[in-house]
């Protein structure tokens, strides 16, 4: 990070990790030589620093902003906040923590922050040349969704809370247990729809509740009740109320994809329903004058997959009306205009992260276009705004800029130029292909290897996104980058099913994934082989979670990639359905019919029915924790491939929940075994995979 840093951070920056030592030892000699010559190297990942979440001051004077950074020593991400002047001067640590918000009047800020005993607390840090900092709560469960009351007298937050009707209550018994005899411990009993979820493991019966606690401190008051989840609350301008998004009806799990808005009073409790149609409707934003309200929703509808609109409404809830349907493209955060005439929200979409307007007849214009990614994350009073920017080769960092011109930014944070510094990073290149199957355009990019030599070809990744609702952007992405310098093309791309490029784009996989996109995937390559530059006897294929799913089809449906990881994949949706964390009707909704009533397209669809076609040496990773597709699902297509006598490894990786990467070491492990399993395979006599002349 350019500027001051604390002693903390300039120390840890210089030590290096015994782990990652021993992971670069076991990569090939000529690779780590050609890295360490101007290229990304793999354990700059250890250096590497994000800001998120910046708010600017009431006045628009100053901005704070949460910094991460890796402790080498305990294999974790930390954060702590920072300040720096609108201008960009004066960038400083402020006080350890996350999630800062400034008070309305902006001489306090509220953020989170372990105590002594490592539970998460809210505090508040005065911003006056003191800089007292008070504990606000005391709490035994960890708090989310802060926000101030317009007065500043009030903090609200969310909190799980115990079950008023617990399921323990149906099973008391008595056992006629011996004085001092040392049993097993009692089993865990079953009876709610949801019952688990990734990075949580099993679920205690616990709800989401709304609270609201004094900015002085003292006892937090809990407003919602019930043994359902209330969504995150915001404050309306009266100061007497907040909005909230759930569904306040009794089987509200088995209505998984409803909600509603309501009102609560902040002294009472007492709440409004305001919105009544079948679909989700969520995240409302209060106008400055409280007479509108801002959410963002969507008609319930026979399509797996619907892009969601801005809708407006008066305070009471009725004259409700969309803005942006029309546009097809989801809106992500939104901003009231001051004068409460228009709004201003971002949008990802296309591949690429822009900013857009709508008066509240409808007129949408984009305030920002072009291949970047950029996004207004808090506005001032007086519009003076900050958000995030990045390309393709710059990593996101924080930026100032007026919000009706954003074109005139003020960079605010630089964090990882001092360790890009001197460093060559790959061209990245948008591609666009036509698809096999029925001319569909399909989005992408490669990103090409440092000081790439047109006359030569060079071994390539194709990479899938998962979701399958997902969309790879093109912004900047270190594990690609790295790829690219140990000497491979790297190919990502947006087949259909895609989130972002419209409904009917993303719904053309429904009842029918994977299938088509397969042929979208095919095809991108196709394109880039045709460019002349990839060697295509050295090709190689990965993804997670979706893209895991994509990868064991690829190689149940083609032998053009000499080797593949599938990772954190769903093997068979049979199985699947009954194994997943959350709730279960969501998985079950991808299908015309429940499998014990016709299984055909569950089988059709599984991966696992084609493991007999594959020839492919196939490697899979998943995390031991993962509860979102079960290493159980890993294992059955590991197995499968070794009755065969098919080349196949499974890495299972420890501390991990769905995904490979959340613990930094773990991220350099990821990178490292993907290339050493594909050097195995790899054509060649012997060494790595590398570059050859053309022809």
């Amino acid at each position: 990070m350019s500027g001051s840093r604390t002693a903390p951070l300039s120390r840890a920056r210089r030590f290096t990790c015994a782990v990652v030592l021993a992971l670069l030892a076991t990569a090939h000699a000529p690779q780590a030589e050609a890295q360490s010559d101007g290229r990304l190297s793999v354990e700059t990942w250890l250096d590497w620093e994000r800001v998120s979440d910046p708010r600017i001051s009431p006045d628009g004077s100053r901005v704070i902003y949460t910094l991460r950074w890796v402790n080498k020593l305990q294999d974790r991400w930390e954060s702590s906040i920072w300040i720096v002047n609108a201008d960009g001067t004066r960038k400083r640590h402020l006080v350890d923590g996350s999630s800062p918000r400034w008070s309305p009047d902006g001489s306090r800020i509220a953020f989170m922050a372990p105590d002594d005993a490592g539970n998460a607390q809210i505090f508040v840090r005065w911003m006056d040349d003191e800089g007292a900092v008070s504990q606000i709560t005391r709490l035994t469960e960890s708090p989310s969704n802060l926000e101030w009351s317009p007065d500043a007298t009030r903090l609200s937050f969310t909190m799980r809370t115990e079950a008023e009707d617990p399921t323990s209550k149906n099973w008391s018994i008595s056992l006629p247990r011996p004085e001092g005899a040392e049993w097993t411990k009692s089993p865990r009993i079953v009876e709610r729809l949801v019952y688990r979820a990734d990075r949580v493991g099993f679920l205690e019966e616990t709800f989401q509740q709304i609270f609201v606690v004094p900015a002085e401190g003292g006892t937090p008051r809990q407003l919602t009740s019930g043994d359902m989840n209330h969504g995150a609350p915001t404050w309306e301008p009266s100061g007497q109320s907040l909005l909230f998004s759930s569904l306040l009806v009794e089987d509200a799990d088995y209505r998984w994809a409803e909600s509603e808005i309501y009102r609560i009073d902040a002294d009472t409790g007492e709440i409004e329903q305001l919105t009544t149609r079948k679909g989700p409707d969520g995240r409302p934003v209060p106008s400055p004058d409280g007479r509108t309200i801002a959410y963002v929703g969507r008609d319930t509808t026979a399509l797996d997959y619907v892009e969601s609109g801005i809708y407006v409404m008066d305070s009471d809830g009725s004259n409700a009306r969309a803005l942006t349907t029309e546009m097809d493209r989801s809106p992500g955060a939104m901003f009231w205009d001051p004068d409460g005439r228009g709004i201003t929200f971002n949008v990802s979409a296309d591949g690429y992260a822009n900013v857009y307007h709508t008066t509240l007849d409808g007129d949408v214009t984009a305030v920002t276009e072009g291949p970047q990614m950029f996004g207004v994350a808090d506005v001032s009073a007086g519009g003076r705004a900050v958000g995030m920017w990045g390309d393709a080769h710059e990593p996101g960092d924080i930026y100032a800029f007026s919000v009706g011109a954003p074109a005139g930014r003020t960079r605010l944070t630089a964090v990882n130029d001092d360790v890009l510094h001197g460093v060559t990073l790959g061209e990245v290149e948008q591609v666009w292909a036509e698809s096999s199957f029925d001319g569909l355009p399909i989005h992408g990019w490669v990103i090409k290897p440092p000081d790439f030599d047109p006359a030569r070809t060079y071994p390539m990744m194709l990479v899938i996104h998962g979701g399958p609702h997902g969309m790879y952007n093109g912004g900047f992405n270190f594990g690609w980058q790295e790829h690219a310098a140990s000497g491979y093309v790297v190919l990502y791309t947006n087949p259909r099913g895609s989130s972002g490029y419209g409904t009917e784009f993303g719904n053309a996989i429904q009842y029918d994934y994977p299938n088509h996109d397969f042929d979208d995937l095919m095809s991108a390559v196709d394109e880039v082989v045709g460019r002349g530059y990839v060697d295509e006897s050295n090709m190689f294929v990965y993804g997670c979670s979706g893209g895991g799913v994509l990868t064991a089809w690829v190689v149940g449906h083609t032998d053009r990639f000499r080797a593949a990881s599938s990772n954190c994949p769903v093997i068979n949706w049979f199985s699947f359905v009954g194994q997943v964390d959350g709730n279960y009707l969501r998985w079950y909704a991808d299908f015309e019919k429940f499998p014990w009533e016709d299984p055909s397209e569950h089988i059709r669809r599984s991966p696992l029915m084609y493991v007999g076609n594959v020839t492919t040496p196939t490697m899979l990773m998943t995390g031991v924790n993962d509860l979102r597709t079960p290493i159980s699902q890993t294992e059955q297509f590991y197995q499968a491939l070794k009755v065969q006598r098919k080349p196949t490894a499974m890495i299972r990786f420890e501390g991990e929940w769905h995904g490979t990467s959340s613990r930094p070491s773990n991220f350099l492990r990821t990178q490292l075994y993907l290339r050493k399993w594909f050097e195995r395979w790899g054509d060649h006599d012997d060494g790595p995979v590398t570059t050859t002349d053309q022809g």
